[in-house]
Formats: C-alpha cells, sequence, structure tokens
C-alpha cells in the first residue's frame, strides 16, 4: 500500500530519496511532445533552409537595385536634356564670359591639390584600406565565393552562439553561487544545475562548424580560405597571415574542444556532486568541494569567455578587432541567461512546484536581468562610442555596414530592446515581482539579444544577402526545443530541493 505523500516526511526512517519525492518534478507526456514537435520541425526547416538556393535571391535583389538606379539615372538624364534646349541661347553669352574665370580657377585648384598630393598620399592609402576591409563584409573580402551560400551556415551560427548563451550564462551564475558562498538562492541550485547542463549541446554544434568550415564546407570564417595565408597565393592577405599563429584549423578546432570539455565538464561534475549530497547522511555536504570547482571553474571561464568570443564570432571580421568584445558577449550571453532562469522559476512556481521560493527570490533574479541590461548597454556605448571617437580606419569598419548600410535599422532596433524597453517595464520594485512585467521583458530582452548576435554575425558572413526565413527560424525551434527538452528531464531526474545544502535554511527565509 502507498504512502500518501504529506504523510511521507513524519517517517523518520525513511531514505533520503524518498522523503524528498514531493519535491520531485514531473516531465509530463505534454511537454516531451512540444519540446519533441519543436525540435523535429526546427530540423525540418534547417534542411530546407540547408537546400534552398540563396544565390538566387541575392541576384535578384542587387539586379532590381540596378535597375532602379539605371532608371533613375535614365529619368534624370531626360529631364537635364528636356530643360536645356530652351534656356541654351539664352546662356550661350554668360557661359562664354564666365570660361576664363573658371579655367582660372580650376588651373589654381590643381596646383593647390597637386602640392597637397604627397602630403595626403598616406591617409588616402589608408583610407583606401578601409574602403576595402568595409567592402569585404559584403563582397567576399575579394575572394570567388558566394557570400550567399554562408547564409544557412550563418544562421545556424547565430543560433548556436545565442541558446549558448543561456547554458554558459547559468554555469557561471552557478558558480558564483558556490565561490561566493550565497544563501539566498540555495533553493534554487537544482534550476541552474538543470539549465548549465544544456550548455553541451550548442558547443556541439559550434564544433560541427568548426570541422565544416576546415573541411571548406563553408566559408564563415574567411580566414580559413585556401591560400589566404600563402604569399604566393592570389587570394594571400598579408593581415590575416600576420595572425596565423592563433588563426589556423587546427588550433582552432583545439580550442573549441577545449571549451566543450572545460564548460561542459563542470556542469556535469557540479550536477554530480550535487547529487552525491544527497544522499550523504544529515550534517554532511560538498559544499567546499563545490565551492573549489566553481572557483577554478570561474578563473578558466575569466580567460576562455573572451577567447571564445574572439574565436568564434570576432574572427569572422578577420580585420577588425575590439578589446572589449569579449566582455561585451559576456554580457550579452548572461543577461539572456537570466532572463530564462526567470521565466523558469516562473513557470516552476505558477505550477507549485517551489513552494520555497517567494517573490523575493523572484525579485532578485529580476534584478540581475535589470542590472545586466543596463551593463551592456554602457560596454556596447563604450565600444562604440571609443571606435567613433578615434576614428581608425581598421576599427570603423566594422560599424560602416551596421550603422551606415542596411543593417541600420536592426542596429537601432536592437539598442532599443535590448536598454530602453527593460529600463521602462523593469526599472521600479514591484515590476520585478510581478509575472506580467517580467514576461514582457523577457520578450524584448530575448528577441534584441538575438538580434544582437545575427547583427554580430551576419555582416561579415553575408554581406548584404541577409534575411529571415526557414534556416533562421529552423535554428530557433531546433535548439528551442532541444533546451525544454534536456532541461526538464534534468529537472525531472532529481528533487527540486536539495537536501544537506548548508544554507537552505537562509534561503527558505529569505526576505526583503
Amino acid at each position: 500500500m502507498l504512502c500518501p505523500l504529506p504523510l511521507i516526511r513524519l517517517l523518520p526512517n525513511l531514505p533520503p530519496n524518498l522523503t524528498a519525492l514531493e519535491d520531485m518534478f514531473v516531465f509530463t507526456s505534454k511537454m516531451k511532445l512540444l519540446a519533441g514537435s519543436l525540435t523535429l520541425v526546427g530540423l525540418v526547416f534547417l534542411l530546407i533552409g540547408f537546400n534552398t538556393d540563396y544565390s538566387s535571391h541575392s541576384a535578384e535583389g542587387h539586379g532590381d537595385a540596378v535597375a532602379h538606379a539605371e532608371d533613375h539615372g535614365a529619368a534624370a538624364h531626360g529631364e537635364a536634356a528636356s530643360g536645356a534646349a530652351p534656356t541654351e541661347e539664352a546662356h550661350a553669352e554668360e557661359a562664354h564670359a564666365e570660361e576664363a574665370v573658371v579655367m582660372d580657377a580650376v588651373d589654381e585648384e590643381a596646383e593647390a591639390h597637386e602640392s597637397m598630393e604627397h602630403a595626403d598620399a598616406d591617409h588616402a592609402a589608408v583610407t583606401h584600406e578601409a574602403d576595402a576591409h568595409a567592402a569585404d563584409a559584403h563582397e567576399g573580402h575579394g575572394a570567388t565565393h558566394d557570400l550567399s551560400a554562408n547564409r544557412p551556415w550563418a544562421a545556424f551560427l547565430v543560433n548556436s552562439i545565442f541558446f549558448l548563451g543561456i547554458g554558459i550564462g547559468t554555469l557561471f551564475f552557478l558558480a558564483i553561487q558556490y565561490a561566493a558562498q550565497v544563501g539566498w538562492s540555495a533553493g534554487l541550485i537544482r534550476v541552474f544545475e538543470a539549465v548549465a547542463m544544456f550548455v553541451s549541446i550548442p558547443l556541439l554544434g559550434i564544433l560541427f562548424l568548426a570541422v565544416t568550415g576546415g573541411m571548406h564546407m563553408h566559408h564563415l570564417w574567411h580566414w580559413m580560405a585556401e591560400g589566404i595565408m600563402d604569399p604566393a597565393s592570389a587570394n594571400y592577405d598579408p593581415i590575416i597571415a600576420g595572425k596565423e599563429a592563433y588563426l589556423n584549423v587546427p588550433f582552432f578546432t583545439v580550442r573549441t574542444l577545449a571549451y566543450l570539455v572545460i564548460w561542459a565538464g563542470t556542469a556535469y561534475l557540479l550536477r554530480r556532486n550535487s547529487l552525491r549530497e544527497d544522499a550523504m547522511p544529515k550534517g554532511q555536504n560538498m559544499f567546499f568541494t563545490q565551492r573549489k570547482l566553481a572557483a577554478t571553474f570561474i578563473v578558466l571561464y575569466a580567460v576562455t569567455s573572451s577567447t571564445s568570443a574572439w574565436d568564434w564570432v570576432m574572427s569572422i571580421d578577420t580585420h577588425w578587432f575590439s578589446t572589449l568584445f569579449g566582455w561585451y558577449t559576456f554580457a550579452g550571453m548572461f543577461v539572456t541567461a537570466m532572463t530564462v532562469l526567470n521565466l523558469l522559476v516562473m513557470y516552476l512556481r505558477l505550477n507549485n512546484h517551489l513552494p520555497w521560493i517567494n517573490a523575493n527570490h523572484q525579485h532578485d533574479l529580476g534584478k540581475f536581468m535589470f542590472a545586466f541590461s543596463v551593463f551592456w548597454t554602457y560596454l556596447w556605448f563604450s565600444q562604440y562610442m571609443l571606435i567613433w571617437y578615434s576614428n581608425i580606419p581598421e576599427e570603423v569598419t566594422y560599424y560602416l555596414p551596421r550603422f551606415k548600410g542596411e543593417y541600420k535599422p536592426l542596429f537601432v532596433m536592437m539598442v532599443a530592446m535590448n536598454f530602453i524597453f527593460p529600463i521602462l517595464v523593469l526599472m521600479s520594485r514591484d515590476a520585478k515581482r510581478i509575472f506580467g512585467f517580467i514576461g514582457l521583458a523577457a520578450v524584448f530582452v530575448l528577441a534584441g539579444h538575438w538580434m544582437d548576435h545575427y547583427i554580430m554575425i551576419m555582416p561579415g558572413a553575408v554581406g548584404y544577402d541577409y534575411g529571415f526565413g526557414f534556416a533562421e527560424l529552423g535554428g530557433i525551434l531546433f535548439y528551442a526545443g532541444l533546451f525544454l527538452w534536456v532541461t526538464l528531464s534534468q529537472l525531472a531526474k532529481a528533487p527540486l530541493k536539495l537536501q544537506n545544502h548548508p544554507m537552505l535554511t537562509e534561503s527558505e527565509h529569505f526576505h526583503q
């Protein structure tokens, strides 16, 4: 005969896993169906996207632009011709009278120009180089590759980086809880662990892109092109060749494998030790073991968070560099992770799975979401302002297509969604405790940071051959389905409340 769950705690000698049955999460068949359907539909959309010929769309777009320019030029020429006839005789004498003055002015200007020509030679060369680098983003860096063929690969990279941010941002936050001996979040550790376990999935996707790039199946990273570092090749680029010690396929692949081992390995060890702690006798725990592991990871992540951003994103625009880029990418990933954690905790609370979590815990998660949205904006402004102010050609080329070209509407919208809307929605104290406000802000933040990664990757990878179709939507659905499956299945494998965490009581009585 089964004992009713409310009476389980009254039984003195039951094993820990049985006393915690009431804290178990159930991965329902409906949620399994939703997660599986999203993954399957996303995979189908990805296959369609990868089998779509985007070169035809690119040719049509450029053809329409050229035709429009020619029609406009023809119309202007026609207007000029029709307007010249009635006034030709009237202006003939005036033209002859002014001809001598104009020729004198032209001679003087030519002399002045000739005298300045040598002084401006270096500046002109640098400016020409900047224009060439800017054109690289749209014309394949002068190579023979059709950038439109990169679009499904670039879309998959955008979604891989975006969803990686959810896992790695949560893993970093989990490590901080142990390293800083945080008490208020002890009741949420199992939620953090479940999300952190997802980190290996997008990492495998990025590893797939790294290997296929090295096999020349795509040209997302232009420095992988054949002959790009060979002085005897027509495709030689001296700037990229100077970075060969770091940007080479074997080292690139090894670094990606190292990120997978360090990040996914840490998530696994933190989860394993946490489950072992539940089986220990009362009064014993693995808190200090977890703390040492978390501190080690934080040190390693301080380095790998920046190098991974340089590898996967910044090296797409190989001629460009920014000393703030690693921090900027980290901030965006962390905000994305905090937003998803807010939504997940809300879902669990609404379904009565976290009775020991109150509005104060949700308020603290909302504060992290709000604060790091401001921090991300600070880093975005710092990077943009310093590059705009110094106006160095090898730096400004990054912003030319993004702020001066066709990406400008997306660029401006992205900044507004990541800063203005979270500020307006979450600034007050009460807003961080109301599910509706948190959900509204989450929509803007998630969409805005997806667009941020899109704008970071697409201009250098596909130029102006961008869009939103099966490849982009398929990646979102594919990873969203896998995220739900991994996270919810991990939540269902262990009690949601830790049994022997030394700060669990502090978390249960957390008030502000």
